[in-house]
């Protein structure tokens, strides 16, 4: 069994979140057959869409610190900050890339038309991932983006309340009565406001998408 490390933090609900599903996620009968997870839990990684090349160097800090403490495998989830994926690689240990992950899982939907819930960042990664997999992409945008990112914002001041559940379906169903045959929660606060109960076509969480993923690859030679 491969040790997990974690570059967490952005934002630190999602990633507790993430860790929940990672242990959800692995067939265990007794604690000795979960992952062991080291981890940083860093919300001081500095703004990935204002500053990236001082978030990609403190990525790479972090990357350095879990391969130090045990990790041989890595993971965030965080979708905006694979931007500067680059830094975490440079650590030397295989880095389960979340984008290909979502985007893989979401052209098996067989969705042509695949909508995201991203920051713009991630809306940018999606759109080269979906693109090179022949799919097409659909976004919110003018009031309705702003919309998405206070609700982004409002979920890191530990706003999950029925408001903010309800404006995240709204957005939601903007996209699938557009024609988006699966939306992907391409944002990891996403899926802390929406379920797959509350979306009429496949909702693929790209959180959960990212943990079984780790679960395999931890697993793979057990």
């Amino acid at each position: 069994m491969k040790t997990l490390g974690v570059l967490g933090g952005m934002g630190p609900a999602a990633t507790v979140a993430f860790l929940a599903q990672l242990q959800a996620l692995t067939p265990a009968e007794g604690d000795a057959d979960h992952i062991r997870v080291v981890m940083d839990l860093n919300p001081q990684v500095p703004d990935r869409n204002k500053t990236p090349k001082k978030a990609e160097a403190v990525l790479g800090e972090m990357a350095e610190q879990l391969k130090t403490m045990g990790a041989e495998v890595l993971a965030m989830p965080c979708n905006t900050a694979h931007a500067q994926a680059a830094g975490i690689r440079r650590a030397g240990l295989p880095f389960i890339d979340m984008i290909a992950e979502t985007t893989a899982t979401a052209r098996a939907t067989g969705a042509e038309w695949v909508g995201v819930l991203a920051t713009p960042g991630g809306e940018a990664l999606y759109r080269t991932a979906l693109r090179q997999h022949g799919l097409s992409l659909m976004t919110l945008d003018g009031a309705d983006r702003d919309v998405f990112m206070d609700l982004v914002y409002g979920v890191k001041r530990g706003d999950t309340g029925d408001r903010a559940r309800a404006e995240m379906r709204r957005l939601a169903a903007l996209l699938a009565n557009g024609g988006a045959g699966a939306i992907i929660a391409g944002c990891t606060e996403v899926p802390l406001l929406l379920g797959q109960a509350e979306v009429d076509v496949t909702l693929v969480d790209s959180a959960e998408v990212l943990a079984r993923a780790c679960v395999a690859a931890c697993l793979a030679d057990v």
